[in-house]
């Protein structure tokens, strides 16, 4: 790849249409019997018509194809279910490997001077575990992230049985099915002992440039980048001109190989592919990519034939390939749209606090009451007041945090205002993190490890982290408790940098330290240093782990004026404000009300910064009594309510996009008395 581009092959299911196979042709002997209809299910050829599937890589490999794919697209227990045919599924992939591998040893025997490899064909299965296919239940799954595990495990595990060279999870329509076929393509290779190249390729539906479950081009990557596949690319659904801007973005941001293997163009049922391009065309359209220096590997995807793929080879054989480019290192998450952090020194990402059941006593209220809607408004709340991420935790004794967990961010991610940004997963309890975890199609957060179980415990959870692909909150806290001195701040971070970046291979840019944040000004002496022992560690975790950011809970602060919002936010507005220049990237807080440094007044900022630098003994007393006079609920929540002047249309239209209900009664009301019948208002 770093001498020539490579070729893959075309679209097998598009050769097996040209045979016009009828139900007697997919039953074959074997399955004669078989009570249900198996015409359509083209893996299930490599048992009944292994020559058929043999004679098409033949055809493909003479055209000059370097990579050929096995016919094993569907071949999972779950996408066999629809045939009565789970428990062939192993067999199907076993089977389609080695027929591959034969017609690879076939044309290598004749042409030994060029190399040709087998690729497992890992589809993306039939289900989704990012969205419901119930309207009416937002929050159910068809699939469990476990389920998919185990069904991509199966094939993983036959396809290498069978001999294939290469692995490749194609047609990612939903990238959490993705993240569930490398989580088990590592299980395989962990328990093996050996690793194969694992080509991973995402289909941009539309013109929007989102996969159907939402993501952009560049929250894909960063969703899966953790897994450092040998090329990325995208394949299917659009032609090749219609992917070009989407393949300049992954060339781009992807520091490894691409690839492209686009459809003939459109879908066109009276052309006899039932796609419009003529090879030239699709010839055409690849080479304009290749010169503009995007691609490593290009092949063809629905519609293409043997013949597309001679003109694809003819046209790009003279064109230099892509040279990955190194990007900047720096903490990249997505949600359905990407996220970067710590790449701006001296500016704080806001995490949201008030999905948070021990920081929002609204948010745990709601959720006892059971209402997830109403939990909902909140999330949405904090994204439009301008957090980066939002934090969400279940710790609360009487509730079940895991089935929590498991619901709450279903519904996120069913509704876009608030899945365009990160999650960070909170809690105490692994296993809450862990469910949590397999509901995030995006890269989030862990919070938290760390080192209070033993190193051992520490690195296993590290490596889970890394495997469903999440960034950590690494805790001051170890074997002997809780860091409250700079020196432990600092000893245990730095202890915990080098078992993670020496030993776990952890991403330094994953690494988020949180030092600590306690409170302060509560009368104990030994309190009162908190503060500056955080921002003191900071500026030296900073500057001995490099790569590494910095985080905090900001509210636990000023915990001992609960109550009095105004000072709060005033002590958490001045601390920030030192905070960030000592080099903290990232503080959980209520975004949305944080006052501004400077509009603090006089009086109180300096009562405020004398408790949070201990510039005096008698600062926590001073402070109490100025707080005595200095009342009020803090800052209030600005609400935008331009949209309630618009038609009764538009109103009903913003409300059920964004899912507000406040005001919904009164206008479908004010609808029904202008239309004729309700079902118009509908």
């Amino acid at each position: 790849l770093t001498e020539r581009i490579l070729f893959l092959d075309g679209a097998l299911g598009t050769m097996v249409q040209g045979h016009a196979l009828e139900e007697a042709d997919f039953r074959g002997e074997r399955f004669v019997d078989h009570p249900k209809d198996l015409k359509g299910n083209n893996d299930l050829l490599c048992l009944t018509q292994p020559e058929l599937v043999r004679a098409i890589h033949a055809d493909f490999l003479e055209a000059g194809c370097d990579i050929i794919e096995t016919n094993t697209f569907s071949a999972t227990r779950i996408g066999m279910a629809d045939y009565g045919l789970e428990e062939v599924a192993r067999e199907l992939n076993v089977t389609a490997a080695k027929v591959a591998r034969e017609a690879v040893t076939a044309a290598m025997a004749e042409d030994p001077s060029l190399p040709r490899y087998v690729a497992g064909a890992i589809g993306p299965t039939n289900r989704t575990a990012s969205i419901s296919p119930d309207v009416n239940d937002p929050a159910y799954r068809a699939v469990t992230f476990d389920e998919l595990v185990a069904t991509y495990r199966e094939q993983t595990e036959g396809l290498i049985e069978g001999g294939v060279d290469i692995l490749l999870p194609e047609t990612t329509f939903d990238t959490l099915n993705l993240k569930a076929a490398l989580f088990a393509i590592e299980q395989v290779f962990e328990d093996t002992g050996e690793r194969l190249p694992v080509m991973v390729s995402v289909t941009i539906t539309d013109a929007s440039g989102r996969t159907l479950s939402g993501q952009t081009t560049e929250a894909f990557w960063n969703s899966i980048a953790h897994a450092k596949p040998f090329t990325v690319g995208i394949n299917c659904a659009l032609g090749a001109k219609e992917m070009a801007p989407y393949i300049r973005e992954l060339s781009r941001i992807a520091d490894t190989f691409v690839h492209c293997y686009p459809n003939a163009g459109l879908p066109n049922p009276l052309a006899e592919t039932g796609y419009d391009e003529r090879p030239v065309d699709t010839a055409e359209a690849l080479r304009d990519l290749a010169d503009q220096g995007l691609l490593n590997v290009a092949g063809g995807c629905c519609g293409t034939t043997p013949a597309h793929l001679k003109a694809i080879i003819e046209s790009l054989a003279d064109v230099k390939p892509r040279v990955p480019q190194a990007r900047k290192a720096s903490l990249r998450l997505s949600g359905l749209e990407p996220q970067e952090i710590g790449n701006s020194p001296g500016q704080l990402a806001m995490v949201g606090e008030r999905t948070n059941v021990m920081g929002s006593p609204k948010f745990k209220k709601l959720i006892k009451a059971d209402d997830f809607e109403g939990a909902l408004a909140l999330a949405r709340q904090q994204v439009e007041n301008g957090a980066n991420v939002i934090d969400i935790c279940f710790d609360e004794g009487l509730l079940d945090a895991e089935d929590c967990m498991h619901r709450f961010l279903n519904l996120v991610a069913a509704d876009p205002d608030i899945s365009r940004v990160p999650i960070m997963v909170d809690s105490s309890k692994w296993s809450v993190l862990e469910t949590g975890l397999k509901c995030l199609q995006g890269k989030g957060i862990v919070n938290s490890i760390s080192l209070k179980g033993g190193e051992k415990e520490f690195l296993r959870q590290a490596a889970l982290c890394q495997r469903y692909g999440a960034a950590a909150v690494v805790m001051a806290f170890d074997e002997t408790g809780q860091a409250d001195t700079t020196t432990r701040k600092v000893e245990i971070c730095q202890r915990a940098y080098m078992l993670l970046t020496e030993i776990a291979g952890f991403d330094p840019q994953d690494i988020i330290f949180d030092p600590n944040i306690l409170a302060i000004a509560t009368g104990l002496e030994e309190h009162n240093d908190y503060a500056v022992n955080y921002m003191e560690a900071t500026r030296v975790i900073k500057e001995t782990c490099p790569g590494a950011l910095v985080s905090g809970g900001v509210s636990n602060l000023s915990f001992s004026f609960r109550g009095n919002n105004a000072v709060r936010e005033a002590i958490h507005s001045a601390f920030l404000y030192h905070a960030i220049k000592a080099g903290m990237d990232m503080g959980i807080v209520n975004a949305g009300q944080l006052v501004v440094y400077e509009d603090i007044a006089p009086e109180l900022l300096t009562h405020v910064e004398d408790i949070i630098f201990n510039r005096r003994p008698d600062a926590t007393e001073r402070m109490v009594q100025l707080a005595d006079t200095v009342k009020g609920g803090g800052r209030t929540q600005q609400v935008d309510l331009a949209w309630r002047e618009g038609t009764v249309e538009e109103r009903l239209s913003h409300a059920v996009v964004r899912g507000i209900v406040d005001h919904i009664d009164v206008d479908t009301e004010e609808a029904r008395q202008a239309y004729r019948r309700p079902l118009e208002v509908i």
